[in-house]
């Protein structure tokens, strides 16, 4: 068994409640950094620790604490992304629901390094549920003296709310989640200025996501060189998978991360192997925006590497014979699933999704789910395939947030590896359009 930094108590019988929380250490890291630590060495301890955001950019969380501005007489603003709104993720919304003061305890401590006096859980519009339960605890850790003002005597003051969004994908993009925040409809903004230096309300803002500030207690408890030491070469500490699809044992794990993909798979610990003991046929392994790996390419690399848990490792070859760690959310596919009926369900969600604002992703979304949906049924052309590589990279790198790349990557890497099988249904419609029927050709050779 790995080592476990969020999930060591969270089957405790009421851990959800404060008195539970703390008679397992809870809250001890906001009375160190209070009473023993200044702002700037709980920042310099995130630093040390490697940890990287855990909402899906895997983006240096010290360093991006390092870059909020602090001008004189403005407040600061600590915002946590608790959207989860990735095709595949249910890893924050579970966690919260299991152990909402660890979400709690790591708001307070990274709030007093960022020198915020307010900040705010942004959850999921959809996770009512769960916002209550934030609220209760959250209630709790004011009576207890935990929030609000002067905390346990320290003369620091932080007030924390919860508020719900309206269930759209494109506010767990941060600044489209600042504007929903702000009461606003949720487009992104450009950038700059970046959030760190304009956020919510025009202030210095850090937005992070529920995983990455729930391990800020353990860092600042046992020391960034601890948490440096856990993992493998920059994919420091632990990281919580989303793990569902055509496997034995799906649910949320947490992994040291450097686990090969073929244990996390197939062991008991974990995933427990192929439902049915099925043929794996590919895994998207970071959610629905990150391209899919056919089997041979996510348990090793194309230079014959076994591939790890690790954001180096899944994203080694790029996205030729590469992905993307992302937010963890592992989907596992057995060889009775379609590929074209899984893309064209991907980009029909992101059309859907899309806030319009930008051209590219507004236009090129629509055509990618109607081609999509004309080959799947029967209808396709073979100047189809090349239409829909065509659109994605007209999409791709052109649009002010990444949800355009994020509805372009999974369509053009299901063409890079599974070529032969939307050939097959367009060359074959009767076949492919008959109940049950799966394309079971070898995937095409993988290409630049």
């Amino acid at each position: 068994m790995g080592l476990k930094i969020l999930t060591e108590h969270i089957n405790v019988p009421g851990i959800e409640t404060l008195e539970v929380y703390r008679k397992h250490g809870g809250y001890k890291s906001v009375e160190k950094a209070i009473k023993t630590m200044t702002p700037d060495e709980v920042v310099e301890e995130v630093k040390t620790s490697g940890l990287r955001g855990r909402g899906g950019a895997g983006f240096p969380t010290g360093m991006k604490w390092s870059f909020l501005a602090k001008p004189e007489g403005v407040p600061r603003y600590l915002v946590c992304n608790a959207d989860e709104s990735e095709p595949g993720t249910f890893k924050d919304r579970w966690f919260m629901e299991k152990n909402p003061h660890a979400l709690i305890e790591g708001m307070i401590t990274s709030s007093f390094a960022l020198g915020a006096n307010t900040s705010y859980i942004y959850i999921r519009g959809e996770l009512l549920f769960v916002l209550r339960i934030l609220e209760k605890a959250i209630a709790e850790a004011y009576a207890a003296g935990l929030l609000g003002k002067n905390i346990l005597g320290s003369g620091y003051d932080l007030d924390l709310h919860v508020a719900p969004g309206g269930g759209a994908y494109i506010c767990g993009e941060e600044t489209a989640l600042l504007e929903s925040l702000e009461g606003k409809r949720g487009n992104p903004r450009n950038k700059p200025p970046f959030p760190a230096v304009k956020g919510l309300f025009q202030c210095p803002t850090v937005v992070n996501n529920v995983e990455t500030i729930s391990a800020v207690p353990w860092i600042v408890n046992n020391g960034g060189a601890e948490y440096a030491k856990i993992g493998i070469g920059r994919s420091t500490g632990t990281k919580l998978i989303s793990a569902s699809g055509n496997i034995n044992k799906p649910g949320v794990y947490e992994i040291e991360l450097g686990v090969p993909v073929e244990e996390f798979i197939y062991s008991e610990e974990y995933c427990g192997g192929i439902w049915k003991g099925k043929q794996l046929k590919a895994v998207v392994p970071g959610g629905s925006s990150v391209p899919i790996l056919p089997a041979e390419l996510i348990l090793k690399t194309a230079a014959g590497e076994p591939r790890l848990m690790s954001y180096e490792s899944l994203s080694d070859g790029g996205f030729v014979s590469g992905s993307m760690l992302g937010s963890g959310a592992f989907i596992v596919f057995d060889e009775d699933q379609c590929i074209v009926r899984n893309t064209w369900n991907y980009a029909r969600f992101y059309h859907h999704e899309s806030c319009g604002q930008c051209s590219p992703c507004r236009e090129g979304t629509g055509w990618m789910e109607r081609v999509l949906h004309r080959i799947e049924y029967g209808h396709g052309h073979q100047q189809d395939i090349d239409l829909l590589v065509s659109v994605a990279k007209q999409i791709e790198g052109n649009t002010i947030c990444p949800l355009g790349d994020a509805a372009a990557w999974p369509v053009a890497a299901a063409i890079r590896h599974f070529r032969h099988e939307f050939e097959w249904h367009i060359n074959n419609p009767q076949e492919a359009t008959a109940p049950g029927a799966v394309y079971r050709g070898q995937p095409a050779a993988v290409t630049a």
